[in-house]
């Protein structure tokens, strides 16, 4: 491809090109170490080469340890020379001119693969990468949705975007992909909702089975999104409740947000910090709180139906066992009488009678279990009401995380997010006017500095890190919501 935009030509990744992105991307004393002495750059886990005009992926062996590649809006045609790059959990391959899959044998620890927006028309060469959690290829040219079904091979995987592709328009787009692929969490950006799963168990054994056949090439597993997670006591498992008690929440929203604990030394920052936390680790253990009630009514009910179970039973046992009982026991003075009478008249009278009794047997046995038959459908029935009530007011307040606050997790991280950047760009753009005062512009480490002179870089940096804290909390109440229909 001989490509020329705004008289700009297309590149081949050299070692220029990827010494400059490591110098630009690590701290300033890793930087001086890589252009001193080139081996340094083994120690580099990210590398950003977005928007380079990149037409060829090439040279980047020595980077063994990329965790996180971003090779984004440019114009590459074929993936390739990444064998080396074993340690990538993040790729981003958006916005280029692929045309086909390939090239990612060797990336087994990936965990999110983004092909948004290039020219890939099949689903294909990705059966090694069983770790796959996250996968874009959304506003590509796929045309056939039984492509999709290859995807099932991918066991971990629970986000999906194949929004803006031609086959998106068909009917049952969603139910088709849903059925198909039942661990899915989000679709097209989108939550995996009850309706869309419930709509779907109804077809299955009813009349809605030809339905489901020509939504479904394959046999399809118990219906349900995420995998319960083990942590702490086993009643926190079961109640749903997991990752909620204390701080584990909020400090899991952190955990790998290396960009908060920098701003932490710019003025202003460091009390909205503090205070974050603790609104936040409120609602959490209110939520944690209420699910631990809710595990409660819930297994009250559950207990209850099974007692009222076995009472029904036990009933029925006793009565039947007195009927077999007193049946038994004039059948033996009938067999008593006979042996004793001579008469052939009284032997064909008992034998009558004989009959006359086994047949009263039957009904009475036939009627106590219509009586049993009765009252346990009408047990079932009561016990699946009262579990819907619970449920529906479960699930109603875990979809609004959560109502007994007048704010809720995701509005908390947004104005969070609001007031953070407010104060990072108000400081950026007092550095820009000299207005800074210079005893607080001397606390700020370099790393902090440098960050702060660019005002998109701010911008990428605090909008990826709100971006990750809201992925985590949708599917703390994913996993939530999956495990209690599942349940």
């Amino acid at each position: 491809m001989s490509q020329f935009i705004n008289n700009i030509e297309p590149n081949i990744i050299d070692d220029e090109m990827v010494q400059k992105a490591i110098e630009e991307k690590c701290p300033e004393d890793l930087g001086d170490l890589a252009r001193q002495e080139s081996v340094n750059i083994k120690v580099v886990t990210e590398l950003q080469l977005s928007f380079k005009w990149i037409l060829q992926i090439d040279n980047l062996w020595p980077l063994e340890n990329l965790t996180k590649l971003q090779l984004d809006n440019n114009v590459i045609e074929k993936i390739e020379g990444l064998e080396s790059l074993v340690h990538l959990v993040w790729l981003d391959l958006s916005f280029n001119n692929i045309e086909a899959i390939g090239g990612l044998d060797t990336l087994v620890k990936l965990q999110d693969l983004s092909l948004y927006s290039n020219r890939i028309s099949k689903i294909e060469h990705m059966d090694t990468l069983q770790e796959l959690q996250i996968f874009s290829i959304g506003k590509n040219n796929l045309t056939i949705l039984e492509d999709v079904v290859y995807l099932r091979r991918l066991k971990n995987l629970r986000t999906l975007n194949l929004s803006g592709n031609p086959f998106c328009s068909k009917e049952h787009y969603t139910l088709f992909v849903v059925a198909h692929l039942p661990s899915l969490v989000y679709l097209d950006f989108k939550l995996v909702r009850d309706s869309t799963v419930r709509f779907l168990h109804s077809l299955i054994g009813k009349s809605g089975n030809s339905i489901l056949q020509s939504l479904c090439f394959v046999n399809i597993p118990a219906l349900g999104a995420g995998s319960l997670q083990r942590s702490g006591s086993q009643k926190h498992t079961t109640a749903f409740v997991e990752y909620l008690n204390g701080s584990l929440l909020f400090d899991s929203l952190y955990a790998e947000d290396r960009e908060a604990a920098k701003l932490a030394s710019v003025p202003g920052v460091e009390d909205l910090l503090q205070a974050y936390p603790s609104w936040f680790d409120l609602i959490s253990e209110n939520l944690y709180n209420y699910g631990l009630e809710e595990y409660e009514k819930r297994e009250a009910e559950v207990s209850k139906f099974y007692k009222r179970f076995h009472e029904i039973l036990s009933v029925n046992q006793q009565e039947s066992k007195r009927i077999i009982s007193d049946f038994e026991s004039r059948n033996q003075r009938s067999l008593d009488e006979l042996d004793q009478a001579g008469s052939d008249d009284i032997a064909e009278s008992k034998g009558a009678q004989g009959k006359e009794d086994i047949h009263q047997l039957w009904n009475a046995l036939m009627a106590l279990e219509a009586l049993v038959s009765n009252g346990l459908e009408e047990l079932l029935q009561d016990f699946k009401r009262s579990i819907d009530v619970i449920v529906s007011a479960f699930t109603e307040t875990i979809q609004g995380i959560y109502p007994f606050h007048s704010i809720q997790c995701r509005d908390l991280d947004n104005a969070h997010h609001e007031k953070l950047m407010e104060i990072v760009i108000a400081t950026h753009e007092k550095l820009e006017q000299n207005e800074f005062e210079e005893d607080l512009q001397d606390d700020l480490p370099d790393d902090v500095r440098k960050l702060l002179m660019d005002k998109n870089t701010i911008v990428s940096a605090i909008n990826t890190s709100h971006s990750i804290r809201l992925r985590k909390i949708d599917k703390r109440e994913s996993d939530m919501l999956c495990n209690i229909y599942r349940w």
